[in-house]
């Protein structure tokens, strides 16, 4: 497999998002910064907490969002100072666990997994599961003459390394035999789009809502699909262990306010779609299409042994012998590093509530 980093101008990477009117006096923000009126807290209010909390988020479709959106957590916890921080990928973010400069965010199972890996080791646990990656992350190529994996040998595949679609990338090149036969190259998403129309790559594993703006390809595989191979991928959060062992209370909060989101996901999904199209900067309908493709659990869910209870720290080991065997960590840890980088107090205590 041969590996390059792509760079594209600033002019070219300069995508446009599109925006328009969502709902009433709701508008579309092409920064996805906008947030609307917070709203009451929607459980008890703990003003005992104080801490300074760095959030990383991703423009992903998903409770996160929400919770952002309706400032649940300010409103929640109104002596603590929260600061939201967008980035682009996973791999950033475990970066930014490493230099110390967040606190928990977004990230997938696999850089997850790396953080917890050698050579990087980083002290971080996964906290909550913001859903299950089904087709919202997606391998889709520009030629419609290619249906299947192995007639990809000789082009050039974009991803943005250390994330989940990088996995199930190499996952779906290792079934295919072809691993050594692609050029793979780092892109994230903003600058995926413009390398795709500027035809510097044949197709790129990519997730929303970055995928539905590549209409003029066809998806070739689905997350969904390694995942039916037994190669399954999570959009997870994860902190670090000083911040978790310091701030029990805001962790329970937090989670809280993450079980709400996705109570509105399961209940109302054509109002959380309202909410996520302002955040994203898109149609409340191509919020609804996204949202097609992930899977979203209740805290009580995540909290059964086929998820953060039990199956995840395998999972996590899982991904690390697969990472490890693609040169992408240098060494599995032991199981017990999995085991407990997977913290589990706060999602028990709600879904006991």
């Amino acid at each position: 497999m041969k590996r390059t980093v792509l760079y594209v101008s600033a002019a070219i990477a300069a995508t446009a998002l599109l925006s328009g009117c969502v709902s009433s006096d709701r508008e579309t923000s092409p920064s996805g910064d906008t947030s609307s009126d917070s709203q009451a807290c929607p459980f008890e209010v703990d003003e005992s907490v104080t801490t300074d909390a760095r959030i990383a988020f991703q423009d992903i479709p998903n409770g996160d969002l929400l919770v952002k959106d309706a400032g649940i957590l300010e409103a929640c916890l109104p002596n603590a100072t929260i600061s939201w921080n967008r980035f682009a990928s996973g791999g950033d973010v475990v970066q930014a666990f490493g230099s110390g400069s967040v606190d928990l965010g977004l990230l997938g199972s696999s850089p997850a997994t790396k953080a917890l890996s050698a050579p990087l080791n980083i002290g971080m646990q996964v906290i909550w599961i913001h859903d299950v990656i089904g087709a919202a992350e997606s391998l889709v190529v520009h030629d419609p003459a290619i249906t299947s994996v192995e007639q990809l040998a000789g082009k050039t595949i974009a991803t943005p390394f250390a994330s989940t679609a990088h996995y199930s990338l190499l996952a779906a090149l290792d079934r295919a035999g072809i691993t050594d036969q692609v050029t793979l190259v780092n892109l994230a998403p903003d600058a995926t789009v413009a390398a795709w129309q500027s035809g510097e790559i044949d197709g790129t594993w990519i997730w929303e809502p970055t995928l539905s703006q590549l209409t003029d390809g066809h998806v070739l595989l689905t997350s969904a699909d390694t995942a039916a191979e037994g190669v399954p991928t999570f959009d997870l959060a994860g902190a670090t262990r000083d911040f978790i062992e310091s701030n029990p209370e805001f962790m329970e909060t937090w989670t809280r306010a993450q079980d709400w989101a996705v109570e509105q996901l399961l209940t109302d999904p054509q109002e959380a779609s309202v909410a996520l199209a302002v955040q994203l900067g898109i149609t409340p309908d191509e919020a609804t299409q996204q949202l097609e493709g992930l899977e979203f659990l209740r805290a009580s869910d995540q909290a059964s042994p086929e998820y953060l209870g039990g199956a995840m720290a395998t999972n996590l080991q899982s991904t690390a012998e697969f990472l490890l065997s693609q040169g992408e960590i240098t060494e599995v840890s032991a199981p017990e590093t999995y085991s407990n980088g997977v913290y589990v107090d706060a999602v028990n205590a709600v879904a006991e509530q």
